[in-house]
């Protein structure tokens, strides 16, 4: 489940909640989205930072993908039945 919600996230949920302070907070974390759009817009070097970020994180769902693919073959796979070990005894009949 995630931790955070997307601009368009948030305008989902406030079609859902329909209380005065559901719709008090969903105002506010809208006005924060603009507010972060517009700063990302204004600062130049703000902006590198963040889109380097993006970077690193579409690289790291690569990699993600590889191991959850890797996971999912081994899940696949039968296990192979092992030989037992010891010595076998008959049961005793009654």
């Amino acid at each position: 489940m995630p931790y955070v919600f997307t601009e368009q996230g948030v305008a989902m949920l406030s079609s859902v909640l329909n209380s005065e302070q559901a719709i008090q907070v969903n105002i506010v974390i809208m006005r924060a989205f603009v507010n972060l759009r517009l700063m990302l817009e204004s600062n130049d070097e703000l902006n590198r930072k963040f889109t380097s970020v993006i970077r690193k994180l579409a690289s790291h769902d690569k990699y993600f993908t590889v191991i959850f693919d890797e996971l999912k073959k081994q899940a696949a796979q039968p296990i192979q039945s092992r030989r037992q070990i010891g010595v076998t005894t008959k049961k005793q009949s009654e």
